[in-house]
């Protein structure tokens, strides 16, 4: 059953994660240029490091909705939290447990994307309940 309620979050929540994906895409390409593909790479990583636990938070984040599912939404945020937080820490050790990275442009990309979510309210239009 699609629950409607939910419906414009889900896609600020998609906006927000396609804006992350394409900021990491172009600075990607950025860094390639300037400074090779070592970089890139290892900022590339970075940057899906956060992409990906972002993209299963708002999945889980968004599944209840309304008065009476209220307890449930409040259960599968917090769930959502906790699976973000493990699965970024597990992403994290599996990069360089099995990945040769540089560690300036892996952590710069992924602050960058941590930090994305303070300012995109800003670029995107979020239309409430319109």
């Amino acid at each position: 059953m699609k629950n409607s309620l939910t419906r414009e979050g889900k896609i600020f929540a998609f906006k927000q994660n396609m804006l992350a994906i394409g900021i990491v895409l172009f600075f990607t390409l950025l860094i390639c240029f300037i400074w090779g593909f070592d970089y890139a790479k290892s900022a590339l990583i970075g940057g899906f490091v956060v992409i990906i636990p972002n993209c299963v938070f708002a999945y889980k984040a968004f599944k209840f909705a309304g008065a009476q599912s209220s307890k449930k939404v409040v259960e599968s945020f917090f769930s959502g939290v906790k699976l973000k937080m493990g699965l970024t820490a597990f992403l994290f050790a599996l990069a360089f447990k099995f990945l040769v990275l540089l560690p300036v442009p892996f952590l710069g990309m992924f602050c960058l994307v941590v930090a994305l979510p303070l300012v995109t309210p800003l670029l995107l239009s979020y239309s409430g309940n319109s």
